[in-house]
């Protein structure tokens, strides 16, 4: 089971100041005409095989919780608030209510995702609420209810898609997070929004001005000038991902994209292309309350 992901997308300011973004290859798609819908059959889309049975004892936050055997579970594939109190991203409070609200106490079934620990182990994977004979999809109830948004990796065509098409009907009803202004979708011409969210999740649209190619690196330009626009940056070995999903990288130019994933700060876009490609990385979470998993910073070495 693949993850469906991209590399890193850089905003830069008149300054140079540079922003890099871990997005997913599942959200970079047409804008213009996308419509995602949630899978109607009776499968579940979205997990591999069952691995991990139990009780939820205790929730951590909107994504995590305890079950009655001491694991601690993250679910895959979503997004939510950080709960710390010095985080400015509103919503994380009611996140976790509703995670309470949907799996407290309840039966709980645990399918693969692409990745079976996190950097903190714990045990990541799609979770399925067994409540008087139903089944609930608990990532897809979250992201249904507003209470958060699809994540930069999914595992899947299937579940990105059926993930996506709950996300965006509950954009479309302002349930939850979309309630809020601030989780607008923000705009590629304004790489000075993109950069105001470092360090946290957003999504960011806007038209392709140019693809690029040099060396080991895919450059998907949002601006005219590199130095100064919002740039995707793909490393060359993951354009298969991007095949795979029916993404032809090269013929972006001119259409506009929606894209993914965490805003981190750079020096100079040079730097957070070569950093990306060095795969040395820093860990900028570990705030109490806070999304402990963060894709982190890379730096050259």
């Amino acid at each position: 089971m693949g993850a469906w992901r991209d590399r890193t997308l850089v905003a830069a300011s008149a300054a140079a100041l540079a922003a890099t973004f871990v997005a997913a290859c599942l959200s970079i798609y047409l804008a213009a005409g996308a419509s995602a819908q949630p899978a109607q059959n009776l499968a579940p889309a979205c997990g591999g095989v069952e691995f991990l049975r139990g009780t939820v004892s205790r929730i951590v936050d909107g994504r995590t919780f305890v079950i009655d055997d001491g694991h601690e579970v993250r679910l895959a594939a979503i997004e939510v608030p950080d709960l710390a109190p010095q985080s400015a991203q509103p919503g994380g409070g009611a996140a976790k209510a509703g995670l309470e609200a949907l799996s407290g106490g309840d039966e709980v079934v645990l399918r693969r995702a692409e990745a079976e620990l996190d950097r903190y182990g714990r045990t990541v994977g799609y979770a399925y609420i067994v409540r008087d004979g139903d089944i609930l999809f608990v990532q897809g109830e979250m992201i249904s209810a507003g209470f958060a948004r699809v994540g930069d990796r999914v595992a899947g065509r299937s579940c990105a898609s059926d993930l996506l098409g709950r996300e965006a009907a509950a954009r479309g009803a302002k349930l939850g997070l979309w309630a809020d202004p601030y989780y607008d979708v923000l705009d590629a011409e304004t790489p000075a929004d993109v950069l105001a969210r470092r360090g946290q999740f957003a999504l960011v649209e806007g038209k392709v001005a140019s693809v690029r190619e040099s060396g080991a690196t895919i450059y998907v330009n949002f601006g005219r000038r590199w130095s100064e626009g919002f740039t995707v940056t793909v490393l060359k070995r993951n354009e298969r991902n991007f095949a795979g999903a029916g993404i032809n990288l090269p013929g972006l130019a001119g259409r506009r994209v929606r894209v993914r994933g965490f805003v981190e700060a750079r020096g100079t876009t040079a730097d957070a292309a070569r950093g990306r490609r060095s795969g040395r990385t820093i860990d900028r979470g570990g705030a109490p309350g806070a999304n402990r998993d963060r894709r982190p910073i890379s730096l050259r070495a």
